[in-house]
């Protein structure tokens, strides 16, 4: 099996991509390496035989239609987006460039292409916030707050619309909070990891009781490999971790494992449309693959934590900026 992995350089995409090296499976791993994307993250890979690596824009029609021709790829997981919901708030148009119109170029690509497969991988924030006890399946209503929430729900309704008018073989999932090594430090349990061994400020949006549903990055990727393989065309899978908690239980957790006290906790102003709760139940996914999360939260937690314990250059490198040089040290002469 061959495929193409849009947005390989992120800190899902990275995490499937060796994933699927270590599987066997030749992995083509297209990214434009904006902020998010560090090649750091794949090189326990580098070098492998069943791994190349493409430097381009998914919004690229003509580079994507060479590369497709040129690679012959069985199939497309497409992770490439903006996605950190702030980020959206302050600067929504790359939003829509790259989940959108990048998704749009993409789908065309693949279709002219005839490829056997194509994963959209989206996120359960385009179900809005729920109330409890609610538990978001697969035909629930889209509800989006935010610009980033918005722009993957719009992406997944084009997906979905290549099915019923091309009859693309398209499946489409969406997965919960994913947390893990690797992470950018933008996100909330890196972030908080990092400052917590730094004796800075934890900043908790709110009061911190917003609600997610946290799933470990390799449940996740082991989710979607099983779409890829046994799900149905044309079909919504949602993935999540079966654990829901406060943020600020999460906060709580992280102070505990890092031996720091809850005065390092700074309560900011909340962001604007801040969702409250996301719930999603996971088990059309495991009544049809047998896939099932295995990392309990607090074992992964505790990894996380230790992760980046241990990996202070990595850190070090990606709040310098210094992380983006690793494209020019590594792959000049290639």
């Amino acid at each position: 099996m061959k495929l193409v992995v849009t947005g390989g350089a992120g800190f899902i995409g990275s995490a499937f991509v060796r994933m699927a090296v270590a599987e066997g499976i030749d992995v083509v791993n297209l990214d434009k390496l904006t902020y998010a994307g560090n090649l750091e993250n794949l090189a326990p890979i580098e070098g492998e035989p069943n791994y190349k690596f493409a430097h381009g824009d998914i919004c690229d029609a003509a580079f994507l239609h060479r590369l497709l021709t040129d690679q012959k790829p069985d199939g497309i997981v497409h992770f490439a987006a903006e996605s950190h919901v702030d980020r959206s708030i302050l600067s929504p148009g790359a939003f829509i460039t790259t989940n959108v119109n990048g998704t749009f170029a993409l789908l065309e690509a693949a279709r002219a292409a005839k490829l056997a497969r194509f994963v959209h991988v989206s996120t359960d924030e385009v179900y809005g916030s729920l109330e409890e006890p609610l538990e978001a399946d697969e035909n629930f209503p889209l509800v989006t707050n935010s610009p980033y929430s918005a722009s993957k729900a719009s992406s997944d309704l084009l997906v979905r619309s290549y099915f019923k008018t091309y009859n693309m073989p398209v499946m489409i999932t969406r997965a919960s909070n994913n947390y893990g090594p690797y992470q950018f430090p933008e996100k909330l349990i890196p972030l908080m990891i990092m400052n917590a061994l730094e004796d800075r400020k934890l900043p908790v949006y709110g009061d911190g009781q917003q609600v997610r549903d946290w799933l470990y990055v390799d449940d996740h990727c082991r989710g979607i490999l099983s779409v890829f393989r046994k799900g149905r065309e044309g079909e919504v899978y949602n993935i999540g971790g079966n654990r829901s908690l406060a943020n600020l239980s999460v906060v709580h957790n992280i102070l505990e494992l890092t031996g720091k006290t809850e005065a390092l906790i700074e309560y900011v102003k909340d962001r604007p449309g801040h969702d409250r709760r996301y719930a999603l139940t996971n088990e059309k996914l495991t009544r049809e693959t047998g896939w099932e999360p295995l990392m309990q939260f607090e074992t992964g937690l505790a990894a996380t934590v230790d992760w980046y314990r241990n990996h202070p250059a990595w850190v070090d490198r990606v709040r310098s900026g210094a992380y983006r040089d690793y494209l020019a040290q590594n792959y000049a002469h290639r």
